[in-house]
């Protein structure tokens, strides 16, 4: 990374770094919307509601996984930029073998909180037969996903991301051919579609190692002396991704138990397929997240301040930009989409009705998501968890348990754009302050 050519065309380097992260997001992403259309159309409505329960186990992983791999990647970032190269790679094996441990310890405690999950909800037949099939092979999965992620931010970190773009797309088609044979040629069912996600990382994971292997100039696997005081840091600095993707898993479970009470498993249904939309376009975000913290650190690190607000405020113009886009796009395709995962009128136009008042968020919360990134990335922990908190769980769950007193179902899709919208206020308000010290 040159300091000069990022000042001279902050826009191109942004997009440097972010398409090929973006990509990446965008093509994992579809995993899920490839699985929930065979699902579908070969399991059924109760598959999809299956799966879409067990999503705080899903962000479960991601939170603690993004917890220790940005606020480790952010370090380090900042010894590169300060050319301390020994240093950099030290904090580069901890955070690996630090999110690695976190996977399995993740892994054996969601295990036995299964059954008490599903009493909770109130899930029962063949939902509860599915969720149990399914999750209980994913478990496995989610811990190398995890772990690829964190391997994933570090190739971006020493100026690779095309690599990581690449490995990406060959998980996705493998992933996709693996749903093909498994769900339609041996009629595996929804056991099919979880084994085809685990095999598909453990693929990536062979690309990516042979990565640090062959081809990795800044990061090389190998021994290295643990630091207390570094997992401290890096836990402290990644504290708000933790709180940002736990707060969704929280949120999840609580939107759940708030629709199958209101709306029954056909309403957990038409929220989960609203909801792929939403996933592809916080993937995106995170892809331009992840690809401009590096940029920003390295900036940080150089004590090139103005800089860094530089590229967090173009960052946040593209992401404005991209979610207007998109709400155009999803309200004009809204029926067409409802119809390519289920048969069911009435899930059909819950869909179309709760999708234009759902992605009214989407004007506010990637500007939300990248200020809480670009916080992060100056080390600045405290900012960027006040951001989380607000948009993932305080005023998210106020919205979620009240909102639909009120307003029924309509109440549902509406919690998430009054969140957003309550949320931008507070960073703005943050941001300001900031610029000023």
């Amino acid at each position: 990374m040159e300091l000069e050519k990022i000042r001279k065309n902050t826009v191109g380097t942004i997009l440097q770094f972010s398409i090929p992260a973006i990509i990446a997001m965008v093509l994992t992403s579809l995993i899920t919307v490839v699985d929930g259309f065979f699902i579908g159309n070969f399991v059924g409505g109760e598959g999809i509601a299956a799966v879409n329960l067990g999503l705080p186990i899903i962000y479960l992983f991601l939170s603690i996984g993004l917890m220790v791999s940005v606020g480790g990647v952010a370090i380090a970032g900042m010894l590169l930029g300060a050319q301390d190269l020994d240093a950099c790679n030290q904090v580069f094996c901890q955070t690996i073998a630090v999110t690695a441990a976190f996977s399995v310890a993740t892994g054996v405690l969601v295990a036995l909180f299964f059954e008490p999950m599903l009493d909770i909800l109130g899930a029962d037949g063949q939902v509860r037969v599915y969720f149990k099939t399914y999750y209980g092979i994913l478990l496995l999965e989610l811990g190398v996903m995890v772990v690829n992620s964190s391997f994933g931010m570090f190739i971006r970190g020493e100026g690779n991301p095309q690599y990581y773009m690449k490995v990406t797309i060959v998980g996705v088609v493998a992933n996709i051919v693996l749903d093909s044979v498994f769900c339609v040629v041996f009629q595996a069912g929804i056991a099919g579609i979880a084994a085809a996600s685990l095999v598909s990382e453990l693929v990536s994971l062979v690309l990516i190692l042979y990565f640090f292997r062959k081809k990795a100039k800044v990061y090389h696997l190998g021994r290295f002396s643990f630091s207390l005081s570094v997992l401290k840091k890096t836990l402290l600095n990644g504290s708000s991704e933790f709180i940002g993707e736990m707060s969704t898993g929280i949120a999840m479970f609580a939107y759940n138990y708030v629709i199958m009470r209101r709306a029954g498993v056909d309403g957990v249904t038409a929220f989960t397929i609203v909801g792929y939309v939403s996933y592809l376009f916080s993937m995106v975000i995170v892809g331009f997240g992840q690809g401009v913290s590096p940029l920003i650190s390295f900036a940080c690190g150089a004590q090139e301040y103005a800089l860094t607000r530089k590229l967090r405020r173009r960052t946040n113009e593209m992401v404005f930009v991209f979610g207007t886009g998109v709400f155009l796009l999803m309200t004009w395709l809204s029926g067409w989409y409802s119809r390519l995962f289920v048969q069911s009128v009435m899930i059909q136009e819950m869909v179309q009705q709760g999708m234009v008042i759902f992605m009214v968020s989407f004007f506010f919360s990637g500007i939300n998501a990248i200020t809480s990134f670009y916080f992060t990335s100056v080390g600045k922990a405290l900012e960027s968890a006040v951001i989380s908190m607000s948009r993932g769980l305080v005023v998210l769950l106020a919205c979620i348990f009240v909102l639909p007193v009120w307003f029924g179902m309509t109440g549902v899709w509406l919690a998430a754009s009054v969140t957003e919208a309550v949320t931008i206020c507070m960073s703005w308000r943050m941001v300001r302050q900031e610029m000023k010290k």
